[in-house]
């Protein structure tokens, strides 16, 4: 698994989106492209790649893309519209996208090529990420981690909600 960060100007999110397809379609691997804004850390990503990977290796993926898939298990919930809100927005997004399997050095360097190279790891946006994931002051209160540490509980649950 590799992650590419950077900041996507996005005039069309489908357009964008199907960028990502083509990549993904030429080089036969995973792509699938986060609103860094949401994501915690880079361990939030690979807990859900393993994850995705893991169910569908066992028959049980919740839908046919892997990249949606993944995108599921980061999001934390089942509901594909939902998920989708962890997705790029028009206009200049700040990104971080994970290349999984195929020829990964290919992926990720058409991937690059998108993106305005940029650190986005560590910068998520605390407040989007507490209202993505429902997580109050009282269960914030209650644990003795971190927010990341409640998202990652998250990303794990999934695979328990059945």
């Amino acid at each position: 698994m590799h992650l590419v960060e950077g900041v996507a100007h996005v005039e069309s999110v489908e357009a964008f989106v199907e960028e990502l397809e083509r990549v993904a379609t030429t080089h036969d691997a995973t792509v699938q492209a986060f609103d860094a804004r949401y994501v915690v850390d880079r361990e939030h990503l690979e807990r859900a790649v393993e994850l995705a990977t893991r169910e569908r290796e066992r028959g049980e993926a919740i839908v046919r893309d892997e990249g949606v898939e993944v995108l599921l298990y980061a999001a934390g919930r089942r509901q594909i519209h939902r998920a989708l809100e962890m997705g790029i927005s028009e206009g200049a997004c700040p990104v971080v996208v994970v290349v999984v399997g195929g020829d990964e050095r290919a992926a990720v360097a058409a991937v690059e090529n998108l993106l305005d190279q940029k650190e986005t790891l560590g910068e998520c946006d605390s407040e989007r990420v507490r209202s993505f994931f429902e997580v109050s002051d009282r269960e914030l209160e209650a644990t003795a981690g971190t927010l990341a540490d409640v998202v990652h509980e998250r990303v794990a649950m999934l695979v328990v909600e059945r």
